[in-house]
């Protein structure tokens, strides 16, 4: 089946609260697609409302060519996985498994034969008969994951399924997940409010506020080159600096000029510069900058620094150099080409 799902000005209030506010959203077939935003920004309501739990106010649904906005959830066949695991504590990992199975009146022959290839692909089939309880909170929800793929759905649906976890282990399953993702092939949407999770994970980033989606890209796209300075400054750390526009060209308040990647962009707030693409390098007379402090983070060193009356923030790469102190006068190196940011005023 085409699992390709359609979402046409979908709607959603809770009394006089709009949560969502006229989504269109089309996710292609076998796609990982993450919704991420900061919280209350609506994104749990529309994966909910996708996976038949919340019903819309308004709008529509399609998995392929049916409407399914009006089918009940557990006639969806999708798979959902919670940011709890929701096991059941009196049953062995192989039937909580097995529990949807069964409830969909499977032969027993194939039940075992499906329990136990879920298992293998989530690396738990030597803890088939553990209970819940014996488990450590990484296997809970890799059990959690084969009860969702174990049904073969159509679409996954994941609901900030690593934010209980340790740092350690977060990283590790969200490494599982996308490779599990990739071999099976399944249409999967997945919340965060996580950007290195989404960046991981995600064929495709969708960032949403207030109920709307800002805008929709590849991880490298919304990195790189973002249309939103709300975007830029949720996908990680960024300088947002006020340049002066001339041409095709700007001028940074230091003096610096660089060329602009998009310089018919309008109603811009600033140039973004990535405090990895910010290099600085010491001086000792006449000086872009000096440094505020420093953070020493192993892999690199953060530093912030005090130029042009406002305060950017620069990331060394290498943990071997020496550590700029503090009152270091510092030259300021941009990138040659600038991204210039719109303000989220002038989303559609």
């Amino acid at each position: 089946m085409d699992a390709s799902i359609s979402i046409r000005r979908l709607t959603k209030q809770f009394d006089a609260t709009t949560v969502l506010k006229g989504i269109d959203l089309e996710i292609p077939a076998g796609r990982f697609l993450i919704l991420l935003g900061p919280s209350g920004c609506g994104k749990t309501t529309l994966l909910r409302t996708i996976s038949g739990i919340t019903d819309p106010s308004s709008g529509e649904i399609w998995l392929h060519n049916k409407r399914i906005d009006g089918v009940a959830p557990e006639k969806r066949n999708f798979g959902l996985v919670f940011q709890t695991y929701a096991l059941f504590p009196h049953m062995s990992v192989e039937k909580n498994v097995a529990f949807g199975l069964e409830m969909r009146k499977v032969g027993k022959a194939e039940i075992v034969r499906r329990v136990a290839a879920a298992l293998e692909l989530v690396g738990l089939a030597h803890l088939a008969t553990r209970l819940p309880k014996q488990l450590s909170g990484g296997q809970q929800q890799r059990v959690a994951l084969a009860r969702a793929i174990v049904i073969e759905p159509d679409v996954l649906l994941f609901d900030e399924p690593l934010s209980n976890l340790d740092a350690k282990l977060r990283d590790s399953l969200r490494e599982d997940l996308r490779a599990l993702q990739q071999k099976l092939g399944v249409t999967s949407i997945y919340v965060t409010h996580d950007q290195s999770e989404a960046m991981a994970l995600g064929d495709e980033i969708v960032v949403m506020k207030d109920g709307a989606i800002v805008e929709r890209g590849t991880p490298i796209e919304l990195y790189r080159r973002p249309k939103y300075r709300f975007t830029a400054e949720f996908l990680g750390m960024t300088n947002v600096i006020a340049a002066q526009i001339e041409g095709e060209t700007c001028r940074l308040p230091w003096g610096a000029v660089c060329r602009l990647e998009n310089p018919a962009e309008t109603d811009v707030e600033g140039v973004a510069i990535r405090p990895e693409d910010l290099a600085i390098v010491p001086v000792e007379g006449e000086h872009d900058g000096v440094i505020d402090q420093s953070m020493f983070m192993g892999a690199a060193t953060h530093y912030w620094v005090k130029a042009a009356g406002q305060t950017l923030r620069a990331i060394a790469s290498g943990g071997s150099n020496a550590i700029l102190p503090a009152g270091q006068k510092v030259k300021l190196v941009a990138p040659m080409a600038l991204h210039l940011l719109k303000s989220l005023g002038t989303t559609p």
